[in-house]
């Protein structure tokens, strides 16, 4: 074989590995945006690129040390795991922050594989405007200040399925639609009537959905909106900080009439809840639209300033509770139309739909999975659609049905109210026993039922000591193991709880 001949096997062989190192690759990828939701995704692995393979170690790379940072952090685990999955042998990662010179020659789609060509040439690829967009704002789906600002604010994606016109309404939502509604429908200039305006509920309820159909509402109607969730946010406002433009970035802000935010849980950092407090009291106080959504009530938002949760529960708080079967027997019957069209000679009985509006009691997620799975068993078996074949397809989401949501509020209401005493009592400082059994109660209560640590728990009852809460969960404990009545009184108390 000649030498030409073996460097160019060589070459070949080589740029097969790297094709199947591409294509694994972009199967991480894939997995990673379903899993973690398109928003998580393009906010912090957008621009990851996976370099090379050595041995059991991937080599990525990121543009800047905050997103290092924020990866290494929060998703080290995760991202280990998702390409030891799609590449074996992989079994470390190392992370790197790749030269500007270098981000500019190589740019290419989220998730590309990114090696030097075989051949090198002079010619610059072509560069993909995606891969910027976070931070000049030139994808027109990105933008979110409207009408055409050649320095629009960035943010999250809207997706214009999530419109009023198609968000179904029950007993549980009606006063979180009815609120959204007016909010969206607002002409600008008008004072806000609701503000800010907090949704909170479990996942899945149809918060993001009532948040964007606010967006294209009123951005229909002439007026300035921004849509971020929270981890947009935290990354557009240290973007800013590090370019130094965060006065600008805040005079932006604060410029648009509707500033509608998403997962206002997750927002984190000292200097980022200060300027998010700044923004919130400029925007209120300058007759803007706030609109907030979050998993809990603001008063929950532990990890929060204090100043925060004040100004958010000063507006209109509303809990979206869960899809009671009237309403998930509608959302399935519309999740199933739309299945019927893609899918011609898919259908299923008002039977079938009945038992799974019965069965799935969890979220909106869960029940376009249930139909995701009969769409599978129809159209893949061929097998006709019984309630006994639907219940096998659909068996894995009956199991992992999520426990209600046990809240500490609730907890010190109803203690509160079965031994006769009010709730500021249990919150006061007094020290009587008709107080101070009910009170060691309540924290036993918020301690084995709710995820709250010790520390969460004392402020909630008054700002007392975490080793005040220790010692009312170790007393009560004590005496339930020795006293049947007591131990049937809690019981009873819990399982009212839970219902």
């Amino acid at each position: 074989m000649s030498v030409h001949r073996k460097i160019f096997q060589s070459e070949a062989d080589l740029s097969h590995d790297l094709v199947s190192q591409s294509e694994s690759w972009q199967r991480c990828c894939r997995r990673l945006r379903a899993e973690l939701g398109e928003d998580v995704f393009g906010s912090w692995f957008g621009r990851l690129e996976l370099d090379s393979i050595d041995g059991s170690t991937a080599f990525l790379s990121v543009p800047t040390r905050f997103l290092k940072s924020w990866i290494q952090s929060h998703y080290t685990d995760r991202l280990l795991s998702t390409i030891a999955s799609e590449i074996p042998g992989i079994e470390s990662l190392s992370l790197s922050i790749r030269s500007s010179s270098r981000a500019v020659a190589n740019i290419g789609q989220p998730g590309q594989l990114n090696v030097p060509s075989l051949r090198q040439t002079a010619a610059v690829p072509q560069q993909n405007l995606n891969a910027e967009k976070f931070l000049n704002g030139s994808s027109s789906s990105d933008r979110l200040v409207k009408h055409g600002e050649a320095d629009a604010l960035p943010g999250s994606p809207l997706d214009r399925r999530f419109s009023f016109s198609s968000f179904l309404v029950g007993k549980t939502n009606q006063l979180a639609h009815a609120a959204a509604l007016r909010v969206a429908g607002a002409t600008k200039g008008e004072a806000p009537q609701y503000n800010p305006l907090y949704l909170y509920s479990a996942v899945g309820l149809g918060k993001t959905h009532l948040l964007q159909a606010v967006c294209h509402a009123s951005s229909e109607s002439g007026r300035k909106v921004i849509y971020l969730t929270a981890e947009k946010f935290m990354y557009g406002f240290v973007c800013a900080l590090k370019a130094q433009t965060a006065l600008a970035f805040k005079e932006k802000l604060r410029t648009i009439d509707v500033l509608v935010i998403d997962d206002v849980q997750f927002l984190q950092g000292k200097s980022i809840q200060q300027e998010f407090c700044h923004t919130l009291n400029a925007l209120i106080d300058a007759g803007k639209q706030i609109v907030v959504a979050a998993d809990r009530p603001p008063a929950e938002l532990e990890s929060l300033d204090e100043r925060v949760r004040s100004r958010l529960s000063g507006g209109l708080c509303v809990d979206m509770g869960p899809l009671e079967e009237p309403l998930r027997k509608k959302i399935l019957e519309n999740r199933i139309v739309i299945a019927e069209v893609a899918h011609p000679g898919f259908s299923v009985s008002p039977a079938v739909v009945s038992f799974i509006a019965s069965a799935i009691q969890t979220n909106g997620r869960d029940l376009d999975g249930a139909v995701n799975r009969l769409v599978a068993r129809a159209t893949l078996t061929g097998s006709s659609l019984t309630v006994e074949t639907a219940e096998d397809a659909i068996r894995d989401l009956i199991r992992t049905r999520e426990p209600k949501r046990v809240k500490i509020e609730d907890i010190q209401k109803l203690v509160a109210t079965h031994y006769n005493v009010s709730r500021a009592d249990i919150l006061s400082s007094r020290r009587t026993a008709v107080v101070v059994r009910p009170r060691q109660i309540a924290m036993y209560l918020a301690k084995v039922l709710t995820p709250r640590s010790l520390p969460e728990i004392g402020r909630r009852f008054g700002g007392r000591d975490h080793t005040t809460v220790l010692h009312a969960v170790r007393k009560i404990e004590g005496l339930a193991g020795s006293d049947q009545s007591l131990f049937e009184e809690i019981d009873l108390l819990k399982r009212m709880l839970m219902e």
